[in-house]
């Protein structure tokens, strides 16, 4: 747990190392071109599934894959490091309400008091992050939306592939979503890189293999192996670990001003979330997986 906790953690600072110099729609379709290979590989003579089923994976691929990690990339180009890694560790507020919503579960009065404190905390997370720092570590408003739509949309295909994992395995689905969402993503880079200056480094090609092995696919096992050792509910403080290292890295890496208006945002987020996903079923175990 303390492995994943520190590898999904970086992600959000390595991503933000990564956008240095490739733009984001490039720099995505760069992370899943490492993925999809080895997604296939780790589920070979696994992967068939009916015809019946592809519209349903294609769709929650561009949704997840696509739309979602496009956003996060534009959402951390537009935060500070520190910032972005709070607003992403927000995905288990929106997965309780999609789960609400899908599952017909019920929201208790403490969850609804941990959404809104968590919403309230990311709007001192977004104030505190400062002005005084260098274009790569400035938190603008646009880039604050951009991360909510990425938990959102994350969130979303978390809830809704849990059917279709279920039925199908984790693997198989896991891999055509990335596939369509690649496939969905390819042409929007190339648009890109006709109309963006870019410089393919060293560090651009590290990061890009870091969140294509490491995050997206080494992350997913050792997700799914974590829940089949310890109970759900210890699984899910993997969630509240993360922003340590999150921010641990991003203040050592880009300077993030770490004021305490951001102190008091990260506090009142972590409670928000603890109380938000407190002794609540967020649907089917596997609907917790990450990209």
């Amino acid at each position: 747990m303390l492995v994943l906790a520190v590898m999904w953690g970086l992600s959000i600072p390595v991503t933000k190392l990564g956008l240095e110099t490739i733009p984001p729609l490039m720099f995505t379709a760069m992370r899943f071109l490492v993925a999809v290979p080895l997604l296939f590989l780790l589920s070979a003579g696994k992967c068939r599934v009916p015809l019946s089923a592809i519209p349903g994976i294609v769709a929650l691929g561009v949704m997840g894959i696509t739309f979602g990690n496009v956003a996060q990339s534009f959402g951390v180009r537009g935060t500070s490091a520190s910032v972005g890694t709070i607003i992403s560790a927000t995905i288990p507020i929106f997965i309780v309400i999609f789960a609400a919503i899908r599952f017909k579960q019920t929201v208790a009065g403490k969850h609804w008091v941990g959404l809104i404190a968590a919403f309230g905390g990311i709007a001192l997370v977004a104030v505190g992050s400062g002005s005084d720092v260098d274009d790569l570590s400035q938190t603008t408003i646009s880039g604050v939306a951009w991360m909510l739509v990425s938990a959102i949309a994350i969130a979303f295909y978390y809830i809704w592939s849990a059917e279709l994992t279920e039925r199908y395995g984790t693997l198989p689905v896991a891999a055509w979503n990335a596939l369509a969402g690649l496939v969905a993503i390819l042409p929007l880079a190339g648009w890109e890189m006709a109309h963006s200056s870019f410089q393919v480094t060293g560090q651009a090609l590290w990061t890009a293999a870091y969140l294509g092995v490491m995050v997206t696919v080494a992350g997913l096992l050792l997700w799914l192996y974590i829940l089949r050792v310890v109970p759900a509910r210890v699984a899910a403080s993997v969630q509240y670990l993360q922003p340590v290292f999150g921010i641990t890295a991003a203040s050592f890496l880009f300077g993030d001003a770490l004021s305490l208006t951001f102190a008091a945002g990260v506090a009142l987020i972590l409670s928000g979330l603890a109380l938000a996903v407190s002794h609540t079923r967020t649907g089917p175990r596997k609907v917790v997986t990450r990209q």
